[in-house]
């Protein structure tokens, strides 16, 4: 039988920092639209679902192929988490699926092939997620704090001397998709030993959480696309 794929794309309207920040202009394009346009192309999913509060963000989400469920208020102030709106969908929708991936509608950089790799990998593991993760840009074992009398501490003085080739490789959340089995139980943080890591390049990575990341992105696409 096959299995059921839903991606899940949360986007809702009250982005602070920078307003109208899932539909702001992009290269050309809404923020979301990237986010959209990639899940469908990759045909991974027999529903991809922008879930929002904003009339605003729902019309332009249909416009670029995706379905909308219209989320109540209380699921878009700033303190609901992600997983609160991603078991509200799965929990009101008729249809049942065997794999959620949540989806950031702030993910520009987002590739089809990740995604599949991303599916392919929690498949044929005893996994319960998978999701993006890059590599730390430094090593954070020689990463040090700012004191109250503005001084440097270091988290970790024993490693001052290490070169950074003989320390231990980090790596962070890429903020971008997050697959999951549905009924799958895990007593582990999310990233956690039942978890697998799906390692994106660094240059495919960048948060947009402020106008400067917002330039940054921009920045950093149009390099990768010498067309715009």
């Amino acid at each position: 039988m096959k299995e059921k794929k839903i991606a899940i794309i949360p986007a809702r309207g009250g982005s602070k920092r920078i307003p109208k920040k899932n539909i702001k202009p992009f290269c050309g394009k809404p923020l979301i639209a990237y986010s959209i346009e990639t899940a469908l192309q990759s045909g991974l999913f027999d529903k991809v679902l922008v879930s929002t509060d904003s009339e605003e963000i729902a019309k332009v989400a249909k416009q670029y192929g995706a379905n909308v469920q219209m989320r109540p208020k209380e699921l878009a102030d700033d303190f609901t988490g992600t997983w609160d709106v991603i078991e509200y969908v799965l929990n009101t929708l008729e249809e049942k699926y065997d794999y959620v991936c949540t989806i950031y509608a702030t993910a520009p950089f987002l590739e089809a092939k990740y995604l599949k790799e991303g599916y392919e990998k929690l498949k044929n593991s005893n996994a319960c997620r998978s999701f993006s993760v890059t590599s730390m840009p430094f090593p954070i074992q020689r990463t040090f704090k700012i004191t109250k009398d503005g001084r440097c501490q270091m988290f970790w003085p024993e490693n001052y001397d290490k070169r950074s080739q003989d320390l231990e490789e980090a790596y962070q959340d890429a903020g971008q998709f997050y697959w999951e089995k549905i009924g799958c139980q895990s007593e582990d943080v999310f990233f956690g030993k039942d978890s697998i890591p799906i390692v994106l390049p660094r240059h495919l990575v960048q948060d947009i959480d402020t106008m400067e990341d917002f330039k940054r992105a921009e920045l950093m696409y149009k390099a990768l696309h010498d067309d715009l």
